[in-house]
């Protein structure tokens, strides 16, 4: 009787159990049921002020972009880790800040000024896990499509790197093969389409067709765009487009350029004042229109609701070398400097019935935090062992406060002469104060980034305080990551900290 009791209620307490998820009450086993997806979208220069939802009087069309925004979180003091491609590309990667191995420029970056540059290592070492690795292990799908430029030969290319499939990475930093943009691309990862397809729609299909090849298992889509990086070039149709548009809103005529002195002492450069540059214009709206292709895919899928979004560019826009295309007004300077104008990002993370829906976070975040949210937004084991520097933003995500990530120190460390006019250098940022230290000299400059976005008002003298624990902080930090300097030039030796 004992036996015929015992069965009857274990009967009835299964029948509860699968009437409870049929009808849905037992999230955490419906979630079971459907892994997180991954699509992380990197985009090649693209500034802070390029996109709507950051700058409403944007000149280019970005409504994807905005969709994005409207459904997720975005973050108002997103960073990239370095002022160029390839440190920032590490660092989402890996969650390491560059300096710790030396990849602090471009991979095929070695300009000399004054003083010759630090040591540059120019690849993305094996030993290292990449998100994609993390996520392979754990029974993901992993997709690359576009730019990689994280190593000299293919031992350090995309499928040598956790990834499944490489549509498109290899060495360069551009899409100078073939025509360019257009196919045929001469690129010796992707096969050319039909003469005149258009590279960004291309990667977006490829990132479509992965999707759904894939939708009843987890995925990593990595969707890294070449645009809007040099060459200047897109589809006749939109250059026309926002060639009338610029006539329609009378800015033909006005000022486009102004000199931006250099604090670091270098003499002056033009740098772009005003957003209307046709063909940047018709690059940014076909990137969008690429990314909604991509977010299309989803809905049409039905898989959007466990598909976790993040979208970030590599560096600010290119506002003062290689034609100069984007203004990052209020925001100084541009890519290869450290002021924000190069650094701040477009920066958005979407994870369905986590994030609310069209909020912000004012909380500094940078990219090496990308790397350890992924796997907690996954619900996977964490990897401090790997992941440094960067700090999960779950939190945040959740719309909880989190006072440690808020007053943490943000640092960036670029001992190079970029292309673009920026000098070398490094920067901290602790709330709302920023310090950028020379490597030329050694001097400091102080900005409080609440009441001064852009820069100019330079406070080290008045707050000798502050400039004192920031600079030690930042001292102690190059001693943490084991930071590289200034090599001596024609018998003259550079400061060291």
């Amino acid at each position: 009787m004992i036996a015929r009791s015992c069965f009857r209620r274990s009967v009835a307490a299964v029948c509860a159990l699968l009437i409870m998820v049929a009808i849905g009450a037992p999230d955490a086993l419906a979630n079971k049921a459907k892994p997180l997806n991954i699509v992380f979208i990197l985009v090649d220069d693209l500034g802070y002020m390029d996109v709507s939802p950051n700058n409403p009087d944007t000149f280019y069309d970005t409504p994807n972009i905005e969709r994005l925004a409207k459904s997720g979180m975005r973050f108002t003091n997103g960073y990239a880790a370095n002022p160029v491609c390839s440190p920032t590309r590490y660092s989402i990667m890996t969650g390491k800040y560059p300096s710790r191995v030396n990849a602090t420029n471009f991979f095929s970056g070695r300009r000399s000024g004054k003083f010759n540059p630090a040591p540059l290592h120019d690849r993305m070492d094996l030993k290292e896990t990449t998100i994609a690795e993390a996520l392979k292990a754990h029974g993901y799908a992993t997709f690359f499509a576009g730019k990689w430029h994280l190593g000299p030969t293919e031992d350090f290319w995309p499928t040598k790197q956790g990834f499944d499939v490489n549509i498109g990475g290899f060495n360069r930093g551009g899409p100078y093969g073939g025509k360019k943009y257009f196919s045929p691309y001469g690129n010796p990862r992707m096969t050319d389409g039909p003469d005149g397809e258009h590279l960004p729609d291309r990667l977006a299909s490829e990132t479509a067709k992965f999707m759904e090849n894939n939708k009843d298992k987890p995925f990593l889509a990595y969707l890294s765009f070449y645009s809007v990086h040099t060459p200047l070039m897109a589809p006749k149709e939109l250059v026309e487009k926002y060639k009338a548009k610029a006539e329609r809103l009378g800015l033909n005529g006005k000022k486009e350029f102004a000199p931006e002195e250099q604090i670091f002492g270098r003499g002056k450069r033009q740098a772009r004042i005003l957003q209307k540059h046709a063909v940047y214009a018709a690059m940014v709206e076909s990137m969008d229109k690429a990314v909604g292709k991509v977010l299309d895919k989803l809905d049409a899928l039905g898989i959007a609701d466990h598909t976790a979004v993040c979208f970030m560019s590599d560096n600010g826009g290119l506002s003062t070398s290689e034609g100069s295309p984007t203004s990052n007004l209020p925001l100084r300077g541009g890519k290869g400097w450290l002021y924000e104008g190069g650094i701040r990002e477009p920066y958005m993370i979407r994870w369905p019935g986590k994030t609310k829906p069209g909020s912000t976070c004012n909380t500094p975040v940078t990219s090496t935090d990308f790397a350890p949210t992924i796997l907690a937004m996954a619900g996977l084991p964490a990897l401090p062992k790997q992941h440094l520097d960067g700090r999960s933003l779950v939190p945040l995500l959740e719309g909880k406060v989190d006072g440690s990530l808020a007053q943490r120190p943000l640092y960036w460390h670029y001992p190079h002469y970029s292309n673009q006019g920026g000098i070398p250098g490094a920067a901290i940022r602790i709330g709302d104060w920023k310090l950028i230290e020379r490597f030329e000299d050694g001097r400091v400059h102080l900005y409080n980034l609440k009441d001064d976005i852009g820069e100019r008002n330079d406070l080290a003298a008045k707050q000798r305080d502050r400039v004192e624990l920031m600079r030690k902080k930042l001292h102690a930090w190059y001693q943490q990551v084991d930071a590289k300097f200034l090599q001596p030039k024609n018998g003259n030796k550079p400061w060291r900290p």
